[in-house]
């Protein structure tokens, strides 16, 4: 059972490290970051089509990691 869970939690791992390097960035440094509020007080959308595609999965794969890593060092005691 251990292993099983420690080969899940390292495609888990992986996959999670692949979907964070896909997502776009949300500023491109200082001036991003004060153009990044404007957007954002006047009302621009967010993330569309492969952004929340990849949004999601990230949320995913985020809960996946927390509940195999508990289950891991549960199995592990």
């Amino acid at each position: 059972m251990h292993t099983l869970l420690m080969v899940l939690l390292v495609i888990v791992c992986i996959s999670l490290i692949v979907v964070v390097l896909l997502q776009s960035s949300k500023s491109a440094g200082l001036s991003g970051a004060i153009s990044g509020g404007a957007e954002t007080l006047f009302g621009k959308q967010k993330a569309r089509g492969i952004d929340l595609v990849l949004h999601r999965a990230t949320i995913v794969l985020s809960v996946l990691f927390f509940v195999l890593t508990i289950l891991v060092t549960y199995f592990d005691i």
